[in-house]
């Protein structure tokens, strides 16, 4: 018998046989289906020179065996690899800064225009309290004023306590 021969023959005969043992080892109909198909393609992509039916189920028998302790071995493999491949820290994917920015945008349409404009121009610009009252053609009280109205309105919206700009310590380089 040729090989094409043998190979029809063993779908027509041993097919329903070969994956029932499949089946055993995997557990799965569409694992078993593929280890089937990866032993058949196995046995047969060489010249093996089966001689009949037997020999063939016997040899793709054995490869799906082999097929299926190979793969659980590569799993276990992964397996205990993938803790020391897999990274402990999260990527970022920039939700928790559209999240805090949407905040940021939320609160500060609650203001009132001037307050929004201190607030925005301190924390955002970095502009100082003098700078602010400057740009603003306002008094420095007035700034002042603004910008504890706003961090009060702003931490109470986000549920932290507002700090004034006087407790805040900056530290400058002195030259000599």
């Amino acid at each position: 018998m040729s090989d094409q021969q043998i190979l029809a023959a063993l779908h027509a005969q041993a097919l329903p046989r070969l994956g029932s043992h499949a089946y055993a080892l995997t557990g799965s109909y569409s694992a078993a289906e593929e280890l089937v198909q990866a032993a058949i393609v196995k046995a047969f992509s060489r010249k093996r020179g089966f001689r009949d039916v037997a020999g063939a189920e016997a040899y793709v028998r054995a490869a799906i065996r082999t097929l299926h302790l190979d793969a659980l071995r590569r799993q276990a493999r992964w397996t205990g690899a993938l803790p020391v491949l897999a990274r402990e820290e999260s990527v970022d994917d920039g939700t928790a800064a559209v999240d805090g920015a949407d905040l940021v945008a939320r609160g500060m349409a609650t203001l009132a225009p001037r307050v929004r404009t201190a607030i925005a121009l301190r924390y955002i610009e970095d502009l100082t309290v003098a700078d602010i009252a400057h740009a603003m053609r306002i008094s420095e009280g007035t700034v002042k004023g603004y910008l504890k109205e706003g961090r009060a309105r702003l931490g109470s919206l986000w549920g932290v306590e507002a700090v004034d700009d006087d407790e805040v310590v900056e530290v400058r380089e002195v030259r000599r």
